[in-house]
């Protein structure tokens, strides 16, 4: 039997990591959650909306998902099984904060229509400015998203952020996909509202002219003037 260092974990397919894991191979369980990293902060960041919680809201759950390998039937794939272990987790520490929402109020928030948000995910070679630039559209969108309630919220990150099916997203929430959809629709158009009002008064001080600029264009024009004398 070849050793561990005789083993590319990294080109196995989940059905081997996991069968490896299930007999007590660790470096397999850590190339499993290396895949698993990013998309499960994210949806426990959706719903738990706190950094900390939720990174230590997916370590609980990688425990439990060790422990339940055997439970592991194929019938969906390995990310959405453990995206379903790391939801259930962080909705029993929501249940433990006592601080819910119904879905009505929830429901009674939407009055506007709006167009679809789409954000840019893919970006060229940058200067220093356009990377400054980023981050803080980065980090405006990030604070949108927080604002948005929990149900548009972890099916817009699974959906827009880490785009899942509608299926996927669907089978790891439990939920109808008509509902997947009419909720993006509605995080969507949250997002859209939120986002303009963030950028209406920074877009009133686009491309200023007062100052040199304008007493420079205006000087010249005059000079150029027929009958007008040069200024002193």
């Amino acid at each position: 039997m070849p050793n561990n260092l005789a083993i590319d974990y990294a080109a196995l397919p989940d059905s081997e990591l996991v069968a490896l894991a299930r007999r007590g191979e660790r470096e397999a369980f850590r190339h499993i959650m290396q895949r698993g990293n990013q998309r499960l902060f994210r949806v426990a960041r959706g719903v738990l909306n706190d950094d900390t919680e939720a990174e230590d809201a997916v370590q609980e759950s990688y425990a439990l998902a060790f422990s339940r390998l055997g439970d592991f039937r194929g019938e969906a794939s390995l990310l959405t099984w453990m995206t379903r272990i790391v939801l259930n987790e962080c909705y029993g520490r929501l249940r433990s904060r006592k601080a819910t929402v119904g879905v009505e109020q929830i429901e009674l928030a939407q009055h506007t229509h709006g167009e679809v948000l789409v954000f840019p995910n893919k970006f060229g070679a940058e200067d220093p400015a356009a990377s400054a630039s980023r981050a803080q559209m980065r980090e405006l969108a990030e604070h949108a998203i927080d604002a948005l309630p929990e149900l548009f919220r972890v099916v817009f990150v699974m959906r827009d952020v880490e785009e899942c099916s509608v299926e996927e997203t669907a089978s790891a929430l439990g939920i109808r996909a008509e509902t997947v959809k009419t909720r993006l629709h509605r995080a969507r158009r949250l997002l859209r509202s939120a986002l303009h009002e963030k950028l209406a008064s920074a877009l009133n001080d686009a491309f200023p002219f007062l100052g040199p600029r304008c007493e420079r264009m205006t000087q010249t024009v005059l000079a150029r003037l027929p009958g007008t004398a040069p200024p002193p």
